[in-house]
């Protein structure tokens, strides 16, 4: 296996082995191969995705050589599906390339079980009725879905799937895991072996900032009826302590307890978002419930009992300015509390499994072990279906969004992709295709767009006259520029659902060329 590690060795970096390995596992199926498939496509296989369908039933056109880097010349007149997944071959020999020459559309309509081998499908430039056939299958076969449309210079992308599940969700901003403001016992006993007024200058420049602040705070509770500093005034005054233990201006772990004193101040136990996750009635386990959780009822025990209203402790803690010996010390206080909050949840994981009737060693040291580091940071993403979206759309969300200026136009792209879809069902083309139409299509794409805004409960809502007409300049092309922008974004939400890594986005993203602006829209 070293080959590979060498081979990915950058994004090695980003979502580690484990993250790769799920990559090299996965089959992902590709319906329509034009730019905004092959550009999609081609990001994951040079990634390291396991297994590549391409379905695509047209023949490769002069046209599509202007716009389509994974086809050239000698491809004119061949099965574009096969031309593709050749030249997606050649980019990394380590992933299986198939092709299936036939149109998607008829594949949605005669044959549904196709889908149900792939790990996750990627729907490019399907129309409206087979975005909701399609969706309805992978859902009731439990494979995930993604949507990707380039048109002109907008384009949207869109997951769907009932729910996925997030461990490691990476945040880019969250608060140490250090308990100052509600230490567990050895922390404390630790903190109070230790002089805060010690004579040595040397001594009292190398106290780890996590002490100071673990003193300080306990100090100010007692003297403030047990609580910690709330308001912007008492925040105030107690950094104004904390500078006044200062013995002289260099010492940079009095700065760095003043620089962090917002971690006293951060409400004890858990956040909202976590106990949102232990509410949730798929917390209530039996033998069909996912890891993820089971794992969810043993950490809701956990907090109940054991962690006395704190999730399992991290276990790391930041660089800072001490003496070494102080900051080992103190590495393994936090260590050892980690894993014997690991070690509690492992016992309650097994013992759940085991009252499900499931094997009790079915979920690895490891993934439990991960979670307990990330349990902070859970994250669960549902999906409403397509049909549900295009017939009932959240209704108060979607006036808003017209009303509004600054999504006025993003909602209004969403809205014409919608309705040329409508047009092409009713006049055999899209509007502006062909050249001589164009006059005659803007009131005819106007009047599908208003029709569709009144069966959706917004009458009177009028769309910009300029974007409609720039809908029908498009004239359904796919420029590469906007193709290879809505690709990169849908595959770097693949890997993002097939990593179980990072949050993938929640709502329907609409690329809006022309401004060179993009919005999530949540309908």
């Amino acid at each position: 296996m070293a080959e590979p590690k060498v081979k990915y060795d950058r994004q090695l970096r980003i979502w580690g082995e484990q993250g790769q390995a799920a990559l090299e596992k996965s089959s992902i199926c590709l319906l329509n191969c034009g730019p905004t498939g092959s550009e999609t496509l081609k990001n994951l296989v040079l990634g390291g995705i396991g297994s590549i369908t391409v379905v695509d039933g047209s023949k490769v056109e002069v046209g599509d050589l202007g716009n389509n880097f994974l086809v050239d010349e000698s491809s004119v007149g061949q099965s574009k599906a096969k031309c593709v997944s050749s030249f997606l071959q050649e980019l990394n020999d380590s992933v299986k390339a198939k092709f299936v020459e036939e149109y998607p559309e008829a594949l949605i309509e005669t044959n549904p079980s196709f889908f149900s081998q792939f790990t996750l499908v990627i729907a490019t430039q399907l129309v409206e009725s087979s975005m909701i056939k399609l969706d309805r299958i992978c859902r009731e076969a439990n494979v995930i879905l993604i949507f990707a449309r380039s048109y002109g210079l907008t384009g949207f992308v869109r997951i769907s799937l009932k729910e996925h599940t997030v461990i490691e969700s990476k945040p880019e901003h969250f608060l140490d895991d250090l308990r100052l403001n509600n230490p567990w016992l050895e922390l404390k006993s630790f903190a109070d072996s230790i002089d805060l007024t010690v004579q040595d200058p040397v001594a009292h420049k190398h106290i780890p900032y996590v002490v100071i602040l673990v003193k300080m705070a306990d100090e100010w509770a007692k003297s403030h009826g047990g609580k910690l500093p709330s308001t912007r005034e008492q925040k105030k005054e107690f950094k104004d302590l904390l500078k006044a233990r200062m013995v002289s201006q260099d010492e940079d772990n009095y700065k760095e307890a003043i620089e962090a004193s917002f971690k006293v101040f951060a409400p004890r136990g858990i956040s909202l978002d976590l106990q949102r996750i232990l509410n949730d009635s798929s917390s209530e386990v039996d033998s069909n419930s996912s890891d993820f959780w089971v794992l969810v009822a043993a950490l809701k025990e956990f907090i109940a009992n054991e962690g006395g209203g704190e999730a399992p402790l991290e276990g790391s803690i930041p660089d800072m300015t001490s003496s070494t010996e102080q900051y080992i010390n103190l590495q393994n206080i936090y260590l050892a509390k980690a894993e014997a909050d690991f070690l509690v949840m492992e016992q309650l994981v097994r013992s759940i499994l085991k009252k499900i009737g499931r094997d009790s060693n079915s979920i690895p040291k490891a993934t439990i072990r991960s979670f307990c580091k990330n349990a902070r940071k859970l994250r669960v993403c549902r999906y409403r279906s397509i049909e549900d979206e295009f017939n009932s759309p959240n209704l108060p969300e979607l006036q808003k969004y017209l009303t509004d200026e600054d999504s006025s136009i993003a909602v209004g792209i969403y809205i014409l992709l919608r309705a040329v879809d409508r047009f092409a069902a009713n006049y055999n083309s899209f509007p502006g295709q062909f050249d001589s139409a164009t006059d005659e299509d803007i009131p005819r794409l106007k009047s599908a767009a208003i029709s569709l805004l009144s069966d959706l409960g917004c009458n009177g809502t009028a769309l910009a006259e300029d974007l409609i007409n720039e809908m029908c300049r498009f004239g359904a092309a796919e420029l590469h520029a906007v193709a290879a922008l809505v690709g990169g974004i849908a595959s770097q939400e693949v890997i993002k659902l097939i990593t179980r890594q990072f949050v993938p986005m929640s709502g329907t993203y609409i690329f809006n060329g022309i401004d060179h602006k993009s919005q999530l829209l949540s309908l």
